[in-house]
């Protein structure tokens, strides 16, 4: 893959990849840092994408490994400093911004791909390396935990 094809498609998952950083990491200065240091990482690797198709998909993996990794190494820290998420298909609706932001983590993940990024399940079971029906089941506690918060 040229580099030109590599920017182009970078360039196209940018918004996705910062959205979901941001909200696994609560914060817009980490996100920023983890969506470059995976953009990085997947340019060191590329030669490990089998295909091109794929690529979102494979960059998305890379992103939640290197938001997991910032994830554990903060939790050594105590921090204060936590900004709300921006959700694209929820950026008017502030009640429905902080039910998603207090949701668990793993649920949560799952959550903003399916329902914000469009994944499909089988995508997000892929990325998260968990069964589809762990995907499932994240979905639907999802939905009653903001049903709870919501109302």
């Amino acid at each position: 893959m040229t580099k030109e094809k590599f920017t182009l498609l970078v360039l196209n998952c940018e918004e996705t990849l910062y959205r979901i950083s941001v909200s696994m990491l609560k914060n817009e200065r980490d996100a920023e840092d983890a969506t470059q240091t995976a953009i990085l990482k997947a340019f060191e690797k590329i030669s490990t994408l089998k295909d091109e198709k794929y690529f979102k998909t494979w960059l998305v993996r890379i992103l939640i490994n290197v938001c997991n990794k910032q994830l554990k190494e903060k939790s050594k820290y105590t921090c204060n400093d936590i900004d709300l998420i921006t959700l694209k298909s929820c950026d008017n609706n502030f009640e429905v911004r902080v039910a998603v932001e207090n949701l668990p983590l793993k649920i949560r993940q799952v959550v903003v791909l399916y329902y914000i990024e469009q994944f499909s399940t089988k995508e997000i079971s892929s990325m998260l390396k968990i069964p589809k029906g762990t995907v499932l089941s994240r979905l639907s506690k999802g939905r009653e935990l903001l049903k709870l918060e919501l109302k």
